[in-house]
């Protein structure tokens, strides 16, 4: 079942919020604003953190549950070349370039391009001018999102140009498998299925270097609790206050998802996996979360969420031996993240 209502205006356009739902009563609760998943319902738990009103997502400035792009996570200097030509992007971290820029595709209204009430699905689409934050190209991105009866929330994109540009698409929905206004997620376990994490510097860009996650903080190729070891007196830790780093997947190219990561915590037992087709996966321990008023006037304090960013590596475009987030005219850019939700037993 799907169903909306309007839930305001952006710059004089309607915004609407839609609620998705299946035959188990799982919700996914999504609007056009940011092309945002703003409530995941499963099991009597809202597990997305998130705000009321559209005023949250409009102000807010941690990126809970939007699509970020063009490009997600950080470009080093805000700079990048392609085809022999450099292209200066915006610095909103610092000297870097994060999550798309001032105004990214977070921060834009997207179209509501169709609804399927048996597949249960919701597509948007945006179309990112040439020059738009600084990136060459028309780009004309389309996002589905798809509720299965298996409790699977399926985000696929797709992008299309006119021109060379990169591209680098992931949602950023913080989870709390407790429930959103539970507070901090360092008891819940995570496992993440990588032996590999790229090195960062101080201000959590990639040095270029991938280490072991063996014999280090980082090894969660069996679960381990977030708070276990993320206060260690380890540089890595430091430099992000916590968790802030991508972890390496066995990466064909294929098209095929595959398992990526998993989480669960004890209280409410549900646990979720993480299927992707892309590369890298970055895990988040919200260690930036700052005090704010969240759905159900929820205090939304550090570490209370965590992420797990799908996508290229990030500053992937000056490292060659990365895969580059390159698309060109002709080809179309496409990628499928799965969230899979069930209780232990």
């Amino acid at each position: 079942m799907i169903s909306s209502r309007k839930w305001g205006e952006y710059k004089g356009k309607d915004v609407f919020l839609y609620t998705v739902e299946n035959e188990k009563g799982m919700k996914v609760l999504l609007t056009n604003f940011g092309c945002t998943v703003t409530g995941i319902q499963y099991k009597g738990a809202d597990v997305a953190l998130g705000f009321d009103s559209l005023e949250g997502y409009i102000n807010q400035s941690c990126y809970l549950g939007v699509v970020v792009g063009r490009y997600a996570n950080r470009i080093k200097d805000g700079r990048f070349t392609l085809n022999g030509l450099e292209y200066a992007v915006g610095k909103n971290l610092g000297d870097h370039h994060l999550h798309g820029g001032f105004q990214g595709f977070d921060k834009v209204l997207w179209e509501i391009d169709a609804e399927d009430k048996d597949l249960k699905a919701v597509r948007f689409s945006y179309l990112s001018r040439d020059g738009e934050e600084g990136y060459p190209g028309n780009l004309l991105v389309k996002v589905t999102y798809t509720l299965d009866e298996d409790c699977t929330l399926k985000i696929s994109y797709e992008a299309e140009t006119d021109h060379a540009t990169i591209v680098n698409l992931t949602n950023h929905t913080y989870f709390n498998l407790s429930g959103h206004d539970a507070g901090t997620v360092e008891n819940h376990k995570i496992k993440i299925y990588s032996e590999q994490f790229l090195e960062n510097d101080d201000t959590c860009v990639p040095t270029g270097e991938i280490l072991s996650v063996s014999g280090t903080p980082f090894d969660f190729r069996e679960f381990h609790k977030i708070g276990e070891r993320i206060d260690d007196d380890e540089i890595q830790l430091k430099n992000g206050g916590g968790y802030d780093h991508n972890y390496i997947l066995d990466y064909k190219a294929d098209g095929e998802l595959r398992l990526a990561a998993e989480a669960v915590v004890e209280d409410t037992a549900i646990h979720m996996q993480v299927y992707t087709t892309m590369p890298g996966i970055q895990f988040y321990s919200g260690n930036s979360l700052n005090e704010r008023k969240g759905k159900n006037g929820a205090d939304y304090g550090r570490r209370c969420g965590f992420c797990l960013e799908t996508q290229y590596y990030p500053d992937a475009v000056h490292h060659p031996d990365f895969p580059q987030p390159v698309l060109l005219p002709g080809q179309v850019y496409r990628h499928t993240t799965s969230y899979q939700f069930n209780t232990l037993e």
